[in-house]
Order: structure tokens, then C-alpha cells, then sequence
């Protein structure tokens, strides 16, 4: 049986639940090299809860620091950047701060590795991702309008440096696909530990929504599936009704049955949670066929605020098939081209881009 624990937090004070974590997961550090990979994103300030709060790393390091480590790096690849790029997401992220003389920018030294995986032969993975005797992932609670939501698996997809996740959002070519492309990378280096800051979640039209929800938690597991299926559970979710969770299951990563996962702690569904426009149906609900749920993506296309966008073109650059172009300061999108990657979204430093 998995277990996943759900314990009382605040940014101010988190050492409680992450002693707890680290106790109910216990690891052997000691002499041992240690990656921490939080949750970083598109240059996003602390306190507009896209990425895993500073706190949160700052904690876990402090109690990393006394288990007598070889070696602690903290690093990330955030989606919006490139190669080199990933120090200034750090600063901005307020990260670089908490991690101090451990971060490193994982991104500038990559390995080729051969993948089973019917989107590709090989990826370039960070090398420290492979080096790691212990990863420890630091997901953030909240919603994805392409996966609905991002928590542990979807983290992982951090380990490619580069330009390879746009290109991944290209090759999958559709919702349904790229739930399975992200279990793909996941398994490429499975977490050893996640620890989820859940103190102030994200809802509605994430992964960079303005619609935050305070959830005053810290959630932790050694299962990645079980940990995400009772994210989903809290934000009134059906887990089997999550294509990457049911694909992550197939491929033995773990299980989301209610029987199968022991929860340490007060679960709680979060009432009239804000899910991304792609699952709203009737009364909240999930669609019961996932197929539904991809048909309901593949008809929505982005649009920009006008009052928002600054005609950055950032949006345009960051497109994995070129569907977007800037008419009159704004960015318009060819319908027939876009493949509803979200990728735009993600990568507006404005949030101005939804999809509708």
C-alpha cells in the first residue's frame, strides 16, 4: 500500500511537516549525492504560487544540510527557458535565494539515453538528474489545462534541459498523447521522494492562473501516482479519469485505487475547487471518458487579453509549430496548426494568454 501524507503548513513555518516527510520517507543520505528539483516556471514571483515557494526548498535544506550529504544540488529546466537561461528563472522564482551555494544550473550538461517510448528513440536528460543517488522532487498543488493538473509526474518532465519540452509537445501532437509522452520522461528517473507545497494551490486555468486558493498544507509520498491521484481526489477529481495517471499505472509506477493508498493525515476534498476550462462539465465533473476530455482540448484555442499583453511576442517565439503570429501588437493563432499544447500560456511573462 502507498502511503501519502498531508500535514499542516505555512511558508513561515514548514519544519514540522517536512520532519514529518522525511521521517514517514526515510532516506539514506548520508555520503550520498543529492539533486532537489522544485518547481520552477516562466520567471514567476513567490507569492503568485506558480512555483514551489522558496520556504519550502529553504526548509528541506536545512534538514538535508545535517544528514551529512556528499553532495546537495538544487536545480530546475523550466519550460520558458533555454539553455543558460535557467539562473535568471531562479532569481525571479526567488529560488536562487533559498538554494544558496547548492543551486547549479542543471541544464548546461546534459546525457543522451536511449528511451523505449513511442515518441522517441533518445532524449538528453541533465546530467545531474542521472548522477543523483537520491532525487527529491518539490511539486507544486495546482491546476494544468493540458494534464488538469501538475503535481508529481509532471514535474519530471523538468529533468530535459533545452528545447526538447516544447519539441516533446510537438511530437505528441495532441492532449491524449502527451499525457502518455510525461510518463514517458518520468520513468526516465524516477523521484526517490516528493514533497508537495500545498499551502498556497493553484486553480482554475493553470499552470500560470491569477485564481490562487489557499489550502494551508504540505503533502508528501515515495509514489508519485498515489501522491497525484490524491491531489486529484482534493481538487474533487476522479484520478482514472487522468490519462497519465492511467498510463503511469499500466507502466507499474504505482496505483490510485482508494485501497491501495494509505493517507497520513486529515484529507479533505476542497469544496467548489476551480478546475481549468478543458474538465469543468456538469456539476463540476470530470467527463467520465477521457476521450471526451482530450475532444473538449482540442477545441479550444488561445487568446490574448488585450488589456494584459505588451506585444512581447515571447508567445510567438515559444510555439513548438509556429501556429501563433503578432497582428497588430497581439498574438493571433492559426486554428488548424495550433496543437493546444499550452505552451503559450506557460510562457507569457503577463499570464495574458488563456485558453477558451
Amino acid at each position: 500500500m502507498h502511503k501519502v501524507m498531508i500535514h499542516p503548513a505555512e511558508y513561515h513555518d514548514c519544519s514540522e511537516a517536512i520532519n514529518l516527510a522525511l521521517s514517514l520517507f526515510p532516506l539514506k543520505i548520508k555520503g550520498k549525492k543529492v539533486l532537489v528539483k522544485p518547481n520552477s516556471i516562466n520567471g514567476s514571483e513567490p507569492d503568485q504560487g506558480a512555483v514551489t515557494h522558496p520556504s519550502i526548498l529553504e526548509t528541506l535544506l536545512k534538514k538535508l544540510e545535517q544528514s551529512m550529504a556528499a553532495e546537495i544540488i538544487v536545480g530546475d529546466n523550466p519550460g520558458a527557458m533555454e539553455y543558460g537561461d535557467n539562473e535568471e528563472t531562479f532569481r525571479r522564482n526567488g529560488l536562487m535565494e533559498a538554494a544558496g551555494k547548492y543551486y547549479k544550473n542543471i541544464g548546461s550538461e546534459a546525457i543522451d539515453v536511449e528511451v523505449s517510448s513511442q515518441f522517441f528513440n533518445h532524449l538528453s536528460v541533465s546530467k545531474d538528474v542521472l548522477d543523483a543517488d537520491i532525487f527529491i522532487s518539490l511539486p507544486k498543488f495546482k491546476t494544468h489545462g493540458l494534464t488538469i493538473i501538475s503535481g508529481a509526474i509532471k514535474n519530471s518532465y523538468g529533468i530535459l534541459p533545452g528545447a526538447q519540452k516544447g519539441n516533446g509537445h510537438r511530437i505528441a501532437g495532441n492532449p491524449a498523447r502527451f499525457h502518455d509522452l510525461i510518463v514517458d520522461v518520468f520513468g526516465l528517473r524516477v523521484p526517490d521522494l516528493f514533497i508537495v507545497d500545498a499551502v498556497m494551490g493553484m486553480e482554475g486555468n493553470g499552470p500560470v492562473s491569477k485564481d490562487l486558493r489557499y489550502i494551508g498544507q504540505v503533502m508528501a509520498s515515495d509514489n508519485a501516482v498515489a501522491l497525484d491521484a490524491t491531489i486529484a481526489r482534493m481538487m474533487g477529481l476522479n484520478p482514472a479519469n487522468l490519462g497519465f495517471l492511467e498510463y503511469a499505472k499500466k507502466q507499474g509506477y504505482g496505483d490510485y485505487a482508494n485501497e491501495a493508498v494509505e493517507i497520513i493525515g486529515n484529507f479533505t476534498i476542497i469544496p467548489d475547487f476551480k478546475l481549468p476550462p478543458s474538465a469543468e462539465g456538469k456539476g463540476r465533473e470530470l467527463p467520465p471518458d477521457f476521450k471526451e476530455m482530450t475532444q473538449r482540448l482540442t477545441s479550444m484555442r488561445p487568446s490574448a487579453d488585450q488589456n494584459l499583453c505588451l506585444g512581447c511576442g515571447i508567445c510567438v517565439e515559444k510555439c513548438p509549430v509556429s501556429a501563433l503570429s503578432m497582428i497588430n501588437d497581439l498574438p493571433n493563432v492559426t486554428p488548424e496548426e495550433c496543437i493546444v499544447c499550452f505552451c503559450c500560456q506557460e510562457n507569457c511573462p503577463e499570464r495574458a494568454i488563456q485558453l477558451r
